[in-house]
């Protein structure tokens, strides 16, 4: 009897230090990416303190991209949907890397369209590579066949933050909702 109570104690301590399993990235501790001072698409200042509670999910694009952006963030809407009422505890931030042309105004219709609760960051230019620098988010302007038609190269990644505010995940383009959701309800489950 001695023997069994010592087993079961034994497994519930070592389940006290598991990790989590995630299905994406687990980038825990990373030294970058911890902060940004960006402007939201209604005019207001914003940093990673102002979504504390809240498991942050950040994206960098731009409004004319023809492709990975749009899916990023049709993506995300869906991981909302799948969160439920616990959408209610998860921010996405889309952060432009093209302040050229992704203006408050077009910010503010183009990131809401794929979910209400999604918010639109902006700086210019210096401030825009600074973050991005920050974030070890590659982009790279593209010439087109005007000064003002052009594309942007960029990383196509996604950042996930846990509700304390620190860096967790690393999201690959493609990766399917279901994953994500499961990812950030563990976030939650652990905050």
């Amino acid at each position: 009897m001695l023997r069994w109570l010592f087993l079961a104690l034994t497994l519930v301590l070592a389940g006290c230090d598991a990790k989590p399993q995630f299905a994406n990235t687990d980038i825990t501790g990373a030294d970058y990416a911890s902060d940004f001072a960006l402007t939201d698409h209604t005019g207001k200042p914003r940093t990673l303190a102002d979504y504390q509670g809240k498991v942050v999910v950040m994206f960098f694009g731009y409004t004319q991209c023809p492709d990975v952006c749009p899916t990023t963030m049709t993506a995300m809407a869906q991981v909302m949907k799948l969160l439920g009422e616990d959408a209610k505890r998860v921010q996405v931030l889309f952060v432009t890397l093209d302040p050229e042309r992704d203006t408050r105004e077009l910010l503010a219709q183009y990131v809401p369209a794929f979910h209400p609760d999604f918010v639109g960051l902006y700086g210019d230019a210096a401030t825009t590579a600074k973050t991005a620098r920050a974030f070890r988010v590659f982009y790279q302007k593209q010439p087109g066949s005007s000064p003002t038609n052009y594309t942007i190269d960029h990383a196509a990644g996604t950042y996930v933050f846990d509700t304390r505010g620190k860096l967790r995940l690393y999201v690959r383009h493609g990766e399917k909702p279901e994953a994500v959701a499961a990812d950030i309800k563990q976030l939650l489950k652990g905050a």
